[in-house]
C-alpha cells in the first residue's frame, strides 16, 4: 500500500502543474505582447527574404565561376601548343626561302633533290598546320590592323591607297588568335 500512495503523492503535483499550464495558455496576450510578437514576425520575415537573396546571388556568383573556369579551361587545352607553334614559324619561313632562292639552278640535279626533300618538308609543316587548326593570314585587299601589320607606305599606281601591295613575311592565325601578324607594305 505504500506504493500506491507514494505513486498518488507524486500524480498530485503534476496535475497542478498541468492545470496552471493550461491556465497561461488560455489566457489572451496582452496588447503589448501581440505587437510585439507580430513586429518580431515581420522582422523574421524580411531577414528570411534577406537570406533568400544572398543565397540567390551566391548560387548565381558560383555559377558564373564555374562557367569562366570552365571556358579559360577549354582555352588553355585549345592554345597549349601556341608558343610551340609560333617558334616553328621561322623555321617554315627559312624553308620557303630556300624554295624560292633555288629556282636559279633548276639544271642541277642535286639542288632539284634538295628541292624536292624541302617541299615535302614544307608539305608536312602545312598538314600539322592544318591539324592543329593554323592558317596564313591572307595578305590581298584591304589592309586589316588586327592581323596586318604595315612596316611601310609606297607609292603604288596598280593598288587602291590603304590596299596591301606586297607581303614582306607571312602572317599566321591559330583558331581565331593572331600567332604572327603579317608583314606587309601598303599602299600611300
Amino acid at each position: 500500500m505504500k506504493d500506491k500512495e507514494k505513486l498518488d503523492a507524486q500524480k498530485e503535483p503534476q496535475e497542478e502543474i498541468c492545470e496552471e499550464e493550461k491556465a497561461q495558455e488560455e489566457e489572451p496576450l496582452c496588447e503589448e505582447q501581440e505587437k510585439e510578437c507580430e513586429v518580431s514576425i515581420e522582422q523574421l520575415q524580411e531577414e528570411i527574404e534577406k537570406l533568400k537573396d544572398e543565397n540567390l546571388r551566391e548560387h548565381a556568383d558560383f555559377e558564373n565561376i564555374k562557367k569562366r573556369l570552365e571556358k579559360e579551361k577549354y582555352q588553355a587545352i585549345s592554345y597549349a601548343h601556341e608558343g610551340f607553334a609560333r617558334d616553328l614559324l621561322p623555321i617554315v619561313d627559312a624553308l620557303e626561302n630556300a624554295l624560292l632562292s633555288s629556282s636559279e639552278d633548276e639544271e642541277n640535279e642535286v639542288i632539284k633533290k634538295y628541292k624536292e626533300g624541302i617541299e615535302l618538308t614544307l608539305e608536312q609543316f602545312k598538314k600539322c598546320f592544318d591539324k592543329h587548326d593554323i592558317k596564313a593570314v591572307s595578305c590581298e585587299g584591304e589592309f586589316d590592323p588586327n592581323v596586318h601589320e604595315a612596316l611601310m607606305k609606297v607609292e603604288s599606281e596598280t593598288v587602291k591607297s590603304g590596299h596591301i601591295v606586297q607581303t614582306l613575311q607571312k602572317g599566321y592565325t591559330i583558331k581565331e588568335r593572331v600567332l604572327r601578324p603579317a608583314m606587309v607594305s601598303i599602299a600611300k
